[in-house]
């Protein structure tokens, strides 16, 4: 199937100094861009420079969440973390062979660590985790070029861009690597990671991450992770985990998602809103196929709106797998998303959100509902 932009309907006609709508008045012409025209190229240097907070976390820290009152998971887990990032601070400690160390939860003195090696955020969508591991990064008393924040699909991408030991020696000069959303979804992931992690805190890294799967029981029904146990329970060894309880702070007390909008009310918008794209659902769907997942924040460079028209369910799971991926990097940019046709809480079967990543399909309608309701002022403006 060829990839095209959504076409203006009948009703709206394109000049240009304007676009105009039947028995409206005229809009400022700004011609959108279409996704599907999009094949960045990434090179590495970039994927390193851009292992820090996205946009939307920018400006986080731990006074700026606001804890659940009847959750005191939340505020325990502002406390430990915390303290977490206090005991990262001053020079680190070398050992015979010259090898930095790191340092135990508020120590003050540099020592060996003979237990787990970082913290481990376990809990459901929405309730903060991602706002805490970019407030433990803000936190950590160290230069930004000594600290990496990215996703798990980010740092195996990373990998696949420099190399894997090229990617230990970059990282090894790190204070703190935050991973959030970590997954394994196959069983190379799960022994490259081990892997990789283990030569990471050997260096003296310091390890912080959040899922919605604890450590033990990443993998689980993706793969036949019992064949993987070792390396598992290595990962599982790594961490000190901590469980935040509470419900999707996303729609706490929000109102409700707009229903989508017609093609014509989502043509119109994208017409008139500076830097929006415009594409048509399953055609864009077909053109991530084509580009690697770690090109798609790239793919949103300069987007200040994303249209779509013809939303449909997704047809499979690696179909899906990527559209979660896209969905994270614009929920990362705040990128306001304006759509036709089906729901977003109808993108995945019933089949997908019983399945082994109904993690992720949660967490993807969860933040696509936010850009939507984002996305209502683009329509009523």
């Amino acid at each position: 199937m060829s990839c095209s932009v959504a076409r203006p309907l009948d009703s709206v006609t394109v000049s240009s100094s304007s676009a105009t709508v039947s028995g409206i008045s005229p809009i400022p012409e700004a011609v959108p861009v279409s996704l599907c025209t999009r094949e960045p190229r990434v090179p590495a240097d970039r994927l390193v420079a851009e292992m820090v907070p996205p946009p939307r976390f920018d400006s986080v820290r731990f006074d700026t969440y606001i804890p659940d009152p009847n959750q005191p998971s939340q505020t325990e887990a502002v406390r430990v973390l915390s303290g977490f990032a206090a005991g990262l601070g001053g020079a680190h400690a070398t050992g015979a062979a010259g090898k930095r160390r790191f340092f135990g939860f508020g120590g003050k003195t540099p020592k060996v660590p003979t237990g787990p090696r970082g913290v481990y955020l376990d809990g459901g969508y929405g309730v903060g985790k991602t706002h805490l591991l970019a407030s433990l990064w803000h936190a950590t008393p160290a230069e930004p070029a000594l600290k990496a924040f990215g996703t798990f699909v980010e740092l195996t991408n990373l990998v696949g861009a420099l190399g894997f030991q090229q990617t230990v020696q970059t990282l090894s000069g790190h204070r703190l690597l935050c991973i959030d959303e970590f997954e394994l979804d196959d069983p190379g992931d799960t022994v490259l990671v081990s892997t990789l992690l283990g030569k990471l805190v050997d260096a003296g890294v310091a390890l912080a991450a959040t899922s919605n799967t604890l450590p033990g029981k990443l993998g689980e029904g993706r793969f036949a992770s019992a064949d993987f146990l070792r390396e598992i329970q290595g990962l599982s060894a790594r961490f000190r985990s901590l469980r935040i309880d509470g419900e999707d702070y996303r729609h706490r007390g929000l109102p409700e998602a707009p229903a989508p909008y017609s093609d014509e009310e989502v043509t119109k918008a994208a017409y008139a809103t500076e830097g929006a794209s415009l594409d048509d659902f399953p055609h864009l769907l077909d053109h991530l196929a084509r580009v690697h997942p770690s090109r798609y924040g790239a793919l949103t460079d300069g987007l200040k709106a994303v249209c779509l028209t013809d939303v449909q369910p997704v047809p499979d799971q690696s179909t899906a797998l990527r559209l979660v991926v896209l969905a994270d990097r614009l929920y990362d940019r705040e990128v306001p998303v304006l759509a036709s046709g089906m729901p977003f809480d109808r993108l995945f079967s019933e089949e997908m959100l019983n399945g082994g990543y109904r993690k992720k399909y949660f967490r993807a309608i969860s933040r696509l509902t936010a850009l939507a309701r984002d996305a209502r002022r683009l329509v009523e403006h």
